[in-house]
């Protein structure tokens, strides 16, 4: 971690000014704008490339300051708060008169979370306002884990990079819609178990087919294809990869958990088996795959029989979203 005072206050300035300041989480790094100016905002959609129906994420201090960016703030969300924030859990209510509708993709809720990573917790207490903060890469693409990441898709004149180290979680929030009932809109560590733990009241998951393609979307991570490499990618069950490396151009990345070994000039990108580690792993594996120049890159679909399920079930779907589904 290189960021310190100095660049904390080089960054409160370029905020403070409607500039974009990249900031570290622990699951992917942000950009980041001040929550409640909109041209800041549409600074942010216009870097990524962002589809104006894809709602933002708002970075808070804290239960205090999510209370300025929501018009409800029910007894669940203290307990979500006090059990999960710091930490991966952006919970959905009803949007402030505060919060421009650019944030919020003109929909009438907004999703805050407080992130766990003392250098952004320092940038926003000392800022004194909240941080939209959607993945800093370009719309649809692997989401970064470290500065260098960032880096390589936006200039300094653009963005400036507070670099916190490598993310530790390296997978995106679970989004919870609280109202009128409990639903989890994007998958993340934290799975409907927990969160029914603490609130006492059962988690339903959000089908896509839900929404119309023309209303704003209700979370962030819901495109068809997001999260995605340049380079062609497929989802391949294991006993698969055999022949999807003989049909598919190459040569291959094949990134996998498993065995498998492959011979020259197809090359494979290692993942570690348990879920903690391939989630943390994941965004850098796909990046360093894309860096190959490779012709296509396949990723071996990995065993989630062991291990938490929630974190598995964040996975799959970035995965699912990622790459195309092989078919033989």
């Amino acid at each position: 971690m290189s960021a310190g005072p100095e660049e904390i206050a080089a960054a409160i300035a370029r905020l403070k000014s409607g500039g974009v300041v990249a900031f570290p989480t622990e699951t992917v790094y942000g950009l980041g704008a001040d929550a409640f100016d909109p041209k800041a905002v549409a600074r942010v959609f216009e870097l990524k490339g962002r589809p104006a129906n894809n709602p933002l994420i708002v970075h808070v201090s804290g239960a205090a300051m999510a209370r300025e960016v929501v018009s409800e703030w029910p007894s669940a969300a203290d307990s979500l708060a006090e059990a999960f924030w710091p930490g991966p859990l952006s919970i959905v209510l009803p949007k402030s008169a505060r919060v421009p509708s650019i944030v919020t993709a003109g929909g009438a809720n907004v999703a805050v979370r407080c992130p766990e990573h003392p250098l952004t917790l320092a940038l926003i207490e000392t800022l004194g306002t909240p941080l939209v903060g959607p993945s800093a890469n370009p719309s649809g693409r692997t989401s970064p884990t470290s500065a260098e990441h960032v880096r390589a898709s936006f200039s300094d004149h653009d963005v400036l990079v507070l670099d916190g180290g490598v993310c530790r979680r390296g997978i995106e929030s679970t989004v919870l819609r609280l109202l009128p009932s409990p639903m989890i809109l994007r998958p993340g560590v934290i799975g409907a178990t927990a969160i029914e733990r603490v609130i006492g009241a059962s988690v339903s998951r959000f089908g896509a087919d839900e929404r119309a393609a023309s209303e704003p979307l209700v979370s962030p991570g819901l495109l068809e294809q997001h999260y995605a490499p340049r380079t062609p990618a497929y989802l391949v069950a294991e006993h698969e990869t055999e022949a999807a490396l003989a049909r598919v151009p190459g040569p291959v990345v094949v990134v996998t958990a498993t065995s498998i070994q492959v011979r020259g000039p197809h090359v494979v990108e290692p993942m570690p088996p348990d879920a903690e580690g391939y989630a943390a792993a994941l965004y850098a594996a796909l990046r360093r795959a894309d860096a190959r120049g490779a012709g296509t890159i396949l990723v071996v679909a990995p065993d989630t029989a062991s291990g938490d399920p929630a974190i598995w079930d964040a996975i799959m779907d970035r995965l699912s979203r990622a790459a195309k589904r092989w078919k033989a």
